[in-house]
């Protein structure tokens, strides 16, 4: 299927504007998430076999997850567990709804299977979001894969109020979904990394630990993760490690777009890079990686970290895992190898765990770090 994506869809939705083509395949995604027998349709093309993997107290059917940033508005909850993702993180969603940068906004740049973006967290905001993910579950259309959010900071929230800004969008999302991303490394919301800084962190982790424990009550408290991005120095991404431990870090995504460019002769591809924005694709593959198997090694696999970036096939998956990525997920893999990617890379990824002899996927985590007496 994704040879066919490939060679027959692709070209003729890549000459189209790419926000045009996202936002038209989100309303059709839309419509078959209100008709539960379109879902199963697409399930049964789709859905790949079986890889459970449980981590942070969630059962996850496989490890193949969507990236933030393709579903803003819940439209299509229902529709990405069909499709066979393991997990879907929606989003990012702040607290006041915002209409993004102006278009255009998002830039292919084909040849290296590369993205950049600005879109500044365009999304309805958190109350409208609670509200539609609460007619999925009205509905019962509710999908069987664990559901997240990822969250951002307004962009006309001071830096100083970022706390309060995070925690009114988890509070009022809090039972719509399974755990929360806190997104601090975006590079289209201006100063938003600047939250990456430990102090500033650790602000942010305190308030939303806080509504966390206050929401659930008696019940177990939602996990909450971090998404770091590639850019940040190894010495950096250690001090947010440092919070892991006092601020219940359920984990770690990393990562997010870079804003560093690579070099090309190619004067269309230059000109595309030279977009402001975020890069996702290829050219991420090998810096995701590098902070992956960091962060692993300094935690010694102990925070459980969702690999992201540059993901287009089961090799890419497999490097990721094997530096200690206990999740993965995809977003312009999908964009460039079509619906078929999830299907593809599990096949591919349970190629491997049998030509390596592990029993379980958890077994197959970090054991390309292994040998320098982690693990």
């Amino acid at each position: 299927m994704t040879w066919a994506y490939r060679t027959l869809l692709r070209p003729l939705l890549f000459r189209q504007d790419s926000e045009t083509i996202h936002n038209r395949t989100i309303h059709r995604l839309a419509w078959a998430s209100r008709h539960p027998w379109a879902l199963a349709a697409m399930g049964s093309f789709l859905r790949p076999a079986s890889m459970p993997v449980e981590l942070f107290g969630l059962k996850f059917p496989n490890p193949v997850g969507l990236a933030a940033g393709m579903d803003k508005e819940g439209r299509a909850v229902p529709a990405w567990a069909a499709m066979g993702f393991g997990f879907s993180e929606l989003g990012g969603i702040t607290w006041h709804g915002q209409p993004g940068n102006d278009r255009p906004r998002v830039f292919r740049a084909i040849p290296d299977e590369a993205l950049v973006n600005r879109m500044g967290f365009n999304n309805p905001g958190a109350e409208a979001m609670a509200r539609q993910l609460a007619d999925w579950r009205a509905r019962g259309l509710w999908p069987d894969h664990p559901v997240g959010i990822n969250l951002g900071k307004s962009k006309i929230t001071p830096l100083t109020e970022a706390a309060t800004d995070y925690s009114n969008s988890l509070r009022a999302l809090w039972p719509h979904a399974d755990f929360f991303v806190v997104n601090v490394s975006s590079p289209n919301t201006p100063n938003l990394r600047q939250l990456q800084d430990k102090s500033a962190l650790d602000e942010i982790l305190a308030a939303l630990q806080e509504v966390n424990s206050q929401s659930a009550g008696a019940s177990a408290q939602k996990p909450i993760l971090v998404k770091v991005a590639p850019d940040l120095s190894f010495s950096a991404l250690d001090e947010i490690l440092e919070l892991a431990v006092p601020r219940k870090l359920a984990g770690i995504v990393a990562t997010n777009t870079t804003i560093t460019r690579p070099q090309r002769a190619n004067p269309d591809l230059q000109r595309i890079y030279g977009e402001t924005g975020g890069l996702s694709g290829r050219p991420l593959t090998a810096r995701s990686t590098e902070v992956i198997a960091h962060l692993y090694r300094q935690t010694q696999g102990k925070v459980p970290i969702i690999g992201v970036g540059g993901i287009f096939n089961a090799a890419d998956a497999w490097d990721k895992i094997v530096a200690g990525a206990s999740l993965i997920q995809v977003y312009t893999g999908l964009v460039y190898e079509g619906p078929g990617v999830v299907r593809s890379i599990v096949s591919g990824v349970d190629s491997r765990l049998r030509a390596g002899g592990f029993r379980r996927f958890l077994d197959a985590v970090g054991s390309g770090n292994r040998g320098s007496g982690v693990g």
